[in-house]
């Protein structure tokens, strides 16, 4: 039976910086919930090359025709973050097997602790091998992420790491 029910759904990350598989899961989660709702998150246990808001402002450009998704930073604990948002799902994206394990014990936590859904959704496979920090590692060796990337988030990511480099 068909419901019409609003469902809000947040897609949580550090996006440090954001690749087109993220983009990729955006897309497809557009297709799925009235709305989304990225959430920046601000790991004290990462080292981010880009602030939270340098963040925001290269996903907030991508995702400028897409009336039904929102940017948000946030920090503590993410569960929190999607209950305050009065979000009724986390969105995460799978790209290997690795990642199954690992997002499979989150989504068990989330579902125990606060009765939050997570939705998996695979990502293309052309994004299998695709990480934010190995993004990174490649180009500050001088390796070629061009295509791994939006074009404007690797004309920041050029940028970032050649001031980097120069410290």
């Amino acid at each position: 039976m068909p419901t019409n029910k609003f469902v809000r759904a947040v897609f949580p990350g550090s996006f440090d910086p954001i690749t087109n598989a993220h983009l990729d899961v955006v897309r497809r989660s557009v297709k799925i919930f009235d709305e989304l709702i990225i959430g920046v998150g601000d790991n004290p246990a990462k080292d981010h090359l880009f602030t939270g808001p340098e963040r925001r402002e290269m996903i907030d450009e991508l995702i400028k025709d897409m009336p039904e998704v929102k940017v948000e930073c946030y920090s503590g604990l993410t569960v929190e973050y999607v209950r305050s948002k009065d979000a009724q799902v986390i969105v995460r994206g799978l790209r290997n097997l690795m990642d199954v394990q690992y997002e499979f014990q989150l989504a068990l936590i989330n579902r125990t602790v606060a009765g939050i859904e997570t939705v998996f959704i695979m990502t293309d496979e052309r994004f299998g091998f695709t990480s934010s920090t190995l993004i990174q590692e490649v180009g500050r060796f001088g390796g070629d992420v061009s295509g791994l990337l939006p074009p404007s988030v690797y004309e920041k990511l050029q940028i970032k790491l050649k001031k980097s480099k120069n410290k």
